[in-house]
């Protein structure tokens, strides 16, 4: 009987399939410390593209992560640049298997490229482990780790059966959606999203990355390339209560 349990754990575990999770940065911020994130950092909302609004955002803030509906997508993963891949700390590619995991990997590009945040994660947390393992790996061969890691599968899946995220997986079909992540390199604006080839340039000289990805925003929205299901999120420095 503990041969055959064990063989269909293994089984389930080779056919899990990354569920969606709920587009609430409280649940990625719960999720990210669970893993390995300092707590001295969490995952928070942006309520409006007014500059009021922008300034109500904790500061400072390391990186953004987006979450959208892209009216073609097949054009958009023509985007990116496999070249500036080895120029960043942390770029994955994102398979269909992990389709649904994409605001997960958008929290690791944000994260993993933020020098301040990396340096201060503990080499025994599940991050630490992972990045470990695979920070000398091809942008692949991390999908393909990530994929196979028991540790991120079994916190994934507890969050994935919280609050919405539930209703979400009874309807896959309805997922839309897909969050990148945009970081600073240098003074380039970076697009980090895993259907691409590599990173993408968005804008070649930005000092702010909240303002400079709401600008990018607004113009894909103008140019009718995603549409106004948007929701934005920042990697900040937590406030002190």
């Amino acid at each position: 009987m503990d041969k055959l349990a064990a063989m269909s754990a293994e089984k389930d575990e080779k056919l899990f399939e990354w569920p969606p999770l709920e587009s609430n940065p409280e649940v990625f911020t719960d999720y990210m410390h669970q893993v390995g994130l300092p707590s001295m950092y969490e995952i928070g909302d942006v309520y409006g593209f007014d500059e009021d609004l922008l300034g109500m955002v904790p500061q400072p803030v390391h990186a953004m992560v987006a979450c959208y509906e892209g009216t073609d997508r097949v054009q958009e993963k023509k985007l990116g640049d496999a070249a500036l891949a080895s120029q960043v700390k942390y770029f994955m590619k994102q398979t269909g298997t992990l389709d649904n995991a994409c605001g997960i990997i958008a929290c690791l590009h944000a994260a993993l490229n933020t020098p301040q945040v990396t340096i201060q994660i503990s080499p025994e947390s599940v991050l630490g482990k992972f990045y470990d393992t695979v920070k000398s790996e091809s942008p692949m061969a991390r999908c393909v780790a990530l994929e196979n890691n028991s540790e991120f599968k079994n916190i994934h899946r507890s969050f994935a059966s919280r609050g919405q995220s539930a209703e979400i997986n009874s309807d896959q079909s309805a997922v839309k959606c897909h969050y990148v992540a945009y970081i600073l390199q240098g003074n380039k604006l970076l697009e980090m999203d895993g259907t691409k080839s590599g990173p993408h340039i968005v804008q070649e000289e930005c000092t702010d990355v909240l303002r400079g990805t709401v600008a990018e925003i607004q113009r894909r929205l103008a140019a009718g390339e995603i549409t106004d299901q948007i929701s934005l999120m920042t990697l900040h420095t937590a406030t002190e209560e």
